[in-house]
């Protein structure tokens, strides 16, 4: 059966929220969002594309710090409405230069820095 983007089920805002995993360590490294058209170009393109809520346009993961997602396997959940993203990371996926944006923890009440920032 062909996979339409558009069968997936969006918020009111036309998006959805999309994990993504390092696809050989398990590592989740983001989160951010899609929309139908993002989905396409993420399958069509192999490039991780997403939705930016803030610029209200496309991003490809990487276009401008060169710190690319290869997608490697597209999953959804059984409601159909969060997407996975199983990838090959190249750098960091956080925009704070870490290799997850999962950088911090609660630990007895205090809050941790799990990692420092990559070296360029």
């Amino acid at each position: 059966m062909e996979f339409d983007p558009k069968s997936l089920t969006y918020n009111e805002a036309g998006l959805m929220p999309a994990i993504a995993q390092d696809s050989e360590s398990g590592e989740v490294l983001m989160m951010a969002w899609m929309n139908a058209e993002a989905v396409a170009k993420t399958l069509e393109t192999k490039r991780v594309t997403y939705w930016s809520r803030s610029r209200q346009s496309f991003w490809i993961k990487g276009e401008t710090s060169g710190h690319t997602q290869e997608l490697v396997d597209f999953r959804y959940d059984c409601d159909q409405d969060c997407i996975l993203v199983l990838i090959k990371q190249v750098g960091a996926a956080c925009h704070t230069n870490r290799r997850t944006c999962f950088y911090t923890a609660v630990r007895d009440g205090q809050t941790v820095e799990l990692m420092k920032p990559m070296d360029e």
